[in-house]
């Protein structure tokens, strides 16, 4: 329990950073009679989660940043009450065969003869996708077994073992590169790319790693709500934090935005720049920033984060919006059905191994691996009536094996043209059409596509490195029990200083659109300052 002795304490729990878990935080917190404050520096919350206008004057609100949901659990939805609709997608995937584009492979959730069907035209191997359906209901358990420890205090390894119950799945997945295991259990290129994937989102890695970052990503990415399922939020991203911060409000959280933080005391004074400087101290300080940003505002004179605690993103991001979907090579298979789910490009596993390659040697990845889907598909609400009339659809690709280091050399506008146009040749290379003449026009004329790079993120977001995770990705458990006798420890939310919580992506369980990191920092958070309410 944090002493309440001493004067001077405005809350009992001051937030740094905006975010949608901050808004998970400071609902909870709220809700359990603390007072709380948040301070965001940009004029609106919910940090990545959020949903935009790019184009002035075109009727198009697309989540620009995070724009999938996996991870969020229902226990915060239900605890907080958020008026959020999830949509499931019902084509999880459709992969173009590089090599001859006239043929892909569509994974179809509610077919799985279909599906069967599918990977044989495209391997030649009618036992692939029994195979590829195989690996997954293999791996089941995992989601199963660990999804619901994410809101509880941490597991140890052991315990986590233990609940798997499964010691050649735990081995494969958690002890070795997830690669052996691609290997070992499909045959063909283009069916273990489409697995590897999921190891590789916002992660520069290969799939042979011997740091296991892979894993862990692919861990993330396949246990999500039990099932590993990827929904779409109604109504945009946006949607999931203004009724996140509605819930805050409610509660009776104060929060305000325009607030820069510019220096964190270890003693929980906080101390603000913009319109209203100010000066506040909680019992408590919860930190929605990356421990880099969070490293900075603790020292003195706001020294820039060192080379040591400055992590790396990993991905190009480009929204676009078109007058239509693009026309396949693929006669089998309507662009309405191959965008729904995740569209893969250029995403064999060669294909993603020679990428990592060429980016580590400092190059753009040629072809660029790259994944687009088409929000607009599964909710029609974040583009006008009149968009909706004419048919338009937005298209987002999420560029993979793509490190920070390509982004913050050179002049920025021209390496973001160069990923851009990258992105492009390699969409471009398996439809039937180019993509420019679809693309819809601003009043001004300018074409509706924008790419978003990790220096983009970084200026934009105050993500340094334009790492979605706020830094390497832990495993959802601690390898012994000696440390959980601290609350901050047992929640995964300690950041080194006492009086001091991570809430955000950085939390252990944090990274993706879940609120996980504002749930437990709220649960340690309440834990630390038990029945404390003087002051």
């Amino acid at each position: 329990m944090v002493s309440s002795t001493g004067a001077g304490f405005t809350h009992d729990v001051v937030i740094v950073g905006g975010g949608h878990n901050a808004l998970v935080a400071a609902a909870y917190l709220a809700s359990a009679g603390r007072s709380v404050v948040v301070l965001e520096r940009l004029g609106h919350l919910g940090g990545a989660a959020v949903s935009a206008r790019p184009w002035r004057g075109v009727d198009a609100n697309l989540s620009r940043y995070s724009y999938l949901v996996s991870l969020l659990p229902r226990r915060i939805i239900d605890d907080l009450g958020l008026g959020i609709q999830l949509r499931r997608r019902r084509y999880s995937s459709y992969t173009p065969d590089p090599a001859d584009p006239s043929r892909g492979i569509l994974v179809d959730t509610q077919d799985a003869e279909a599906t069967a069907r599918s990977f044989a035209r495209v391997t030649g191997d009618d036992a692939e996708g029994g195979r590829f359906a195989g690996f997954y209901d293999r791996l089941a358990p995992l989601a199963r077994a660990l999804f619901p420890t994410l809101t509880e205090p941490l597991p140890t390894r052991a315990q986590a073992r233990a609940r798997l119950g499964d010691e050649e799945v735990w081995e494969s997945v958690i002890e070795r590169p997830l690669g052996a295991l691609v290997r070992r259990t499909l045959e063909s290129d283009i069916a273990r790319g489409i697995v590897m994937t999921d190891g590789l989102i916002g992660t520069f890695a290969s799939a042979d790693e011997a740091t296991l970052r892979q894993n862990r990503c692919f861990l993330y990415h396949v246990i999500g709500g039990g099932t590993g399922d990827w929904d779409v939020p109604v109504g945009g991203m946006g949607r999931v934090s203004a009724e996140l911060e509605r819930a805050a409000r409610s509660a009776g959280a104060e929060l305000r935005t325009d607030s820069p933080v510019t220096q964190v005391s270890p003693d929980g004074e906080v101390r603000t720049a913009g319109p209203a400087p100010a000066t506040v101290r909680g019992r408590l300080v919860l930190s929605g920033v990356g421990p880099a940003v969070l490293a900075e505002l603790l020292r003195a004179g706001g020294a820039p984060p060192t080379d040591a605690e400055r992590p790396s993103g990993a991905q190009f991001k480009v929204n676009m919006l078109l007058r239509r979907l693009p026309l396949l090579h693929d006669a089998d298979v309507s662009p309405e059905t191959a965008f729904a789910g995740t569209f893969h490009i250029n995403e064999t596993l060669t294909q993603l191994e020679s990428a990592h390659a060429q980016a580590a040697a400092g190059g753009i990845p040629r072809p660029l691996p790259a994944e687009v889907y088409c929000h607009s598909l599964t909710d029609p609400s974040i583009l006008g009536p009149d968009l909706q009339a004419s048919g338009a659809q937005t298209l987002t690709l999420f560029g993979l094996q793509v490190p920070h280091a390509i982004a913050a050399e050179g002049d920025p506008d021209q390496v973001r043209d160069a990923l851009l146009a990258a992105a492009q040749h390699s969409l471009e290379s398996v439809l039937a059409e180019p993509l420019s003449p679809l693309l819809y026009e601003a009043p001004d004329g300018s074409p509706c596509i924008e790419g978003r790079t990790t220096l983009d993120l970084e200026h934009s977001l105050g993500m340094t490195g334009g790492d979605i995770f706020h830094g390497p990705l832990s495993w959802p458990w601690v390898d012994s029990a000696d440390i959980l006798d601290d609350p901050a420890a047992r929640w995964g939310v300690a950041s080194g200083r006492e009086r001091v919580l991570m809430c955000g992506s950085a939390a252990r369980r944090g990274g993706a659109v879940s609120g996980i990191g504002g749930h437990n920092a709220a649960m340690a958070a309440l834990e630390i300052l038990g029945d404390d309410r003087d002051g």
